[in-house]
């Protein structure tokens, strides 16, 4: 490994945990000659938390009070994909690189041993991370997602495209109709993340360009036509949270995962969708916490 690269990487792990998300800083690793943007809070020692998000999201896409209740007893590292907020490089069109890029950045990192926490694309993206390297992930939490040939999740861009122009009419995140149900409790709690995402005020993370988005959505699509994989290669723990109401990766797909995985744990929250973890985080964070702990 490069000097200048073992340095930023010591420069890392050195630092004073931090107290809270939305005051964490950016930092920069390059990997392979690709410059990957993270962000690093909680006590040091013990198996770090990895976090991987969804299509199109960057740093500031992590749900504050998710990453902040984890970090309370976890290292928690919250990562943007290649060619996506501030890393560098073009955005992957399969989850098999994008895979091997977070394998890559994970050891680049120097860690032996992962969580890691996937939502939706970032579900995929662990799930793979998982089968190809088992050894390296210690426990898996999947959550809003579904696993590879799952029927239905190579209609996300269709499905999502009219609620994206919603959302442009609206004058509203489209996120309000495409992680949220349309009921009184799913509105109250799209209102409260959508704040929550904005309580960073300073040094916030680029957003995506439409092309990375675009060649995301491609990994996505193949994702869903490709064959299915063997899940009961999993052998780590894994928890596995939904909302009961998930239009874009249908929650019978956390279920088949539940029955496909050996070692699986399935929570699925009433009237909640695809963002059911952002909802009710208040009783995710804790049950996440108890599946690390044990």
């Amino acid at each position: 490994m490069k000097t200048e690269e073992s340095m930023m990487i010591r420069l890392a792990s050195d630092t004073e945990s931090e107290t809270s998300f939305a005051k964490a800083p950016n930092k920069l690793i390059k990997v392979d000659g690709t410059t990957f943007a993270y962000r690093d809070l909680g006590p040091r020692g013990g198996i770090p938390l990895v976090l991987l998000n969804h299509w199109g999201a960057v740093l500031d896409n992590f749900d504050p009070r998710i990453v902040d209740g984890l970090s309370r007893t976890h290292r928690v590292v919250a990562v943007d994909y290649r060619g996506i907020g501030s890393s560098g490089g073009t955005a992957p069109v399969t989850v098999d690189e994008m895979a091997r890029d977070t394998i890559a950045l994970i050891r680049a990192m120097g860690f032996d041993q992962v969580d890691l926490l996937g939502f939706s694309l970032g579900g995929f993206v662990a799930q793979d991370v998982a089968l190809k390297a088992p050894g390296l992930v210690h426990k898996l939490i999947l959550t809003g997602t579904g696993p590879a040939g799952g029927q239905g999740i190579d209609r996300v861009g269709a499905m999502s495209w009219p609620l994206m122009l919603k959302g442009l009419l609206t004058l509203r995140d489209p996120k309000t109709y495409l992680f949220f149900t349309p009921t009184t409790n799913g509105r109250r709690a799209a209102r409260a993340f959508l704040k929550r995402l904005k309580e960073r005020q300073t040094a916030r993370d680029k957003g995506p360009t439409p092309r990375a988005l675009l060649r995301q959505l491609e990994a996505i699509k193949a994702w869903g036509q490709q064959a299915a994989q063997d899940l009961s290669g999993l052998r780590m723990p894994v928890l596995i949270a939904n909302g009961d109401n998930d239009i874009m990766v249908p929650t019978v797909l956390s279920r088949d995962m539940a029955r496909r995985i050996p070692n699986a744990q399935l929570v699925i929250y009433q009237d909640a969708g695809h963002g059911g973890i952002f909802q009710h985080h208040s009783d995710f964070v804790p049950k996440a916490l108890e599946f690390l702990a044990h």
